[in-house]
C-alpha cells in the first residue's frame, strides 16, 4: 500500500533559500514551457507527444535526473487527461504552474534514488542540483543541497519519488516522500468504516462516521475574508481606465485570495484524512454538487460553489490525499439530505433555521451535520447510530485548530513536530 510521509524543510542559510527557490523556479518553468508545447499541438489537432528536447534545455540547473522527473511528471498528467476524456468526463486540458509575473507554483519532483533523507537528532535531506546552480551559490562538483527537516516520519518503506513544495503564505518549504509499505505492516486498525461530507455554505465541511464521530469545520470567518478581497478587487477594477481590464496589484490580490483559500482546504483535508484514518475508516462519501446553483442560485452561493469551494479542485485534492491513507472517495448525490431528517425520515415538515435542524418527531441537530448524517445512511445503506459531540474546529491561518467547547483531541505525532519547530531544534524519530 502507498502511504506519503509530509514533512517542513528548513534550509540552513539565506543562500540555500534562494538556491533551493531558484531550482523550485526552474522546475516550473521547465513544465510551463513543455505543457505550453503540448496544448498548442492538442488544440492544433496534433500529437502532444512529440515535443522538443527540454531535458537539454534544464539539465545544468536542475541536473538531468531531476528535468526528466519534471518531463515524466506532465506526460502523466496529461495521459491522466486522455484517459477521463475516453470515460466520458468533461475535463480541461493540463494547467500552467502560474507565471513569471502573476507568480509560479514553486514545486520539483526528485528521483527515488536522487535524495538521501536522514532521520534522528540531526534530520536531514539532500538532494541533487545543477552545476549551474552549483557554480553560482559556491557548491562542490560533487556537493549536493543540504535541507533540514522537521517533522515525524509516520511510515516506514520503499521510498519513491520526492516532491518539494514552497508554500507562499507561510513562507514554508514542504517535502512529501510517499512510501510503499507492506500490508502486513499496516499500522491502523482494519479500515471498514465509512463516512459522509456536507460541504456547506457557512461551514466548510461537515462529516459524520458511522462509528458516530462527527467534525464540523466552520467557515464564516473564512469566507468574510475571501469575500473582502473580493470586494477590494471589485473597487479596483472599477477605478481602472477605460480599456483596461487588470493592474498588478489586482493579480497581486488575485493571488493573495487563491491561496490563502487553498491553504486552508489543503489543511483541512489533510486533517480530516488523518481523523478518518484513525477512526478506520476506508470510504468517503462527498455530496455532487453539481446541480446547486441550478437549485438555489444567487450571488453569494455562485461565489461559494466557484470561487471559495472551488469543488473540483477540493474534489481532486481530497481524493489525492485521501489515496495516500488509503481511503476511498466516492462522490454522490445528495439529493433531500439537507431536509430529510435521519431519525425518522421525514422531509415534508422539517424546517432549517440557519444552522438548526427541526423536525416534527423532536429531533434538532445542526442542520450540516444532520444533512451528513443523513447522507451516510443513504450511502451505508444502515443507521450511523449514537452520535458522539460535534468536534468543532476553525481556521486560525495556520491551523485547524478545534474549539475550547470541543473535546479535547491533541495528536502526539503533531505536539511533537509542533514543538520541535517552536524550539529551533530538529524532530527525531520516535514512536508514536
Amino acid at each position: 500500500m502507498r502511504r506519503t510521509n509530509t514533512f517542513a524543510v528548513r534550509p540552513l542559510s539565506d543562500d540555500d533559500k534562494r538556491l533551493l527557490r531558484d531550482l523550485l523556479d526552474a522546475s516550473a518553468s521547465l513544465w510551463n514551457e513543455l505543457n505550453y508545447e503540448r496544448r498548442q499541438q492538442f488544440f492544433d489537432g496534433k500529437s502532444v507527444w512529440d515535443t522538443a528536447d527540454y531535458r537539454k534545455q534544464y539539465v545544468d540547473v536542475l541536473g538531468s535526473a531531476t528535468a526528466q522527473q519534471i518531463i515524466r511528471k506532465n506526460k502523466s498528467a496529461w495521459r491522466s487527461f486522455f484517459a477521463a476524456r475516453e470515460n466520458g468526463e468533461d475535463t480541461a486540458p493540463p494547467g500552467y504552474w502560474g507565471n513569471e509575473d502573476d507568480g509560479r507554483e514553486l514545486r520539483t519532483f526528485i528521483r527515488n534514488d536522487q535524495y538521501t533523507l536522514e532521520t534522528g537528532k540531526r534530520s536531514r535531506i539532500e538532494i541533487p542540483v545543477g552545476h549551474a546552480l552549483k557554480d553560482e551559490y559556491g557548491l562542490g562538483y560533487y556537493d549536493r543541497l543540504r535541507l533540514e527537516v522537521c517533522g515525524v516520519p509516520k511510515w516506514d518503506g520503499e521510498q519513491g519519488r520526492l516532491e518539494i513544495q514552497y508554500d507562499e503564505v507561510d513562507d514554508t518549504f514542504r517535502a512529501f516522500q510517499p512510501v510503499t509499505v507492506p500490508d502486513s505492516r499496516q499500522d491502523s486498525p482494519l479500515a471498514s468504516h465509512e463516512a459522509a461530507l456536507d460541504v456547506g455554505a457557512n461551514n466548510f465541511v461537515a462529516c459524520t462516521t458511522t462509528t458516530g464521530q462527527r467534525y464540523l469545520y466552520e467557515a464564516r470567518d473564512l469566507f468574510a475574508r475571501f469575500r473582502e478581497t473580493t470586494e477590494e478587487i471589485a473597487r479596483l477594477q472599477s477605478k481602472l481606465c477605460e480599456g483596461r481590464y487588470s493592474s498588478q496589484r489586482i493579480q497581486r490580490l488575485y493571488r493573495t485570495r487563491t491561496r490563502r483559500r487553498d491553504h486552508a482546504q489543503d489543511a483541512l483535508v489533510r486533517d480530516l484524512m488523518e481523523r478518518l484514518y484513525t477512526e478506520g475508516v476506508a470510504t468517503v462519501y462527498v455530496g455532487d454538487l453539481t446541480d446547486v446553483l441550478s437549485t438555489h442560485w444567487c450571488a453569494e452561493i455562485n461565489a461559494k460553489t466557484h470561487q471559495f469551494w472551488a469543488f473540483r479542485a477540493f474534489i481532486k485534492r481530497l481524493s489525492h490525499t485521501a489515496e495516500e491513507y488509503g481511503i476511498t472517495v466516492k462522490v454522490r448525490s445528495e439529493a433531500n439530505t439537507t431536509r430529510t431528517c435521519p431519525v425518522c425520515g421525514e422531509q415534508d415538515d422539517t424546517n432549517r433555521d440557519g444552522d438548526v435542524f427541526r423536525c416534527p418527531c423532536g429531533h434538532e441537530a445542526h442542520a450540516d451535520l444532520c444533512a451528513s448524517r443523513t447522507f451516510l445512511v443513504q450511502q451505508a445503506g444502515e443507521p450511523a447510530g449514537s452520535m458522539a459531540r460535534p468536534v468543532r474546529l476553525t481556521w486560525d491561518d495556520h491551523n485547524w485548530s478545534e474549539l475550547p467547547y470541543s473535546p479535547e483531541r491533541v495528536r502526539p505525532s503533531e505536539e511533537r513536530t509542533n514543538r520541535s519547530t517552536r524550539e529551533g531544534k530538529l524532530a527525531s524519530v520516535g514512536t508514536v
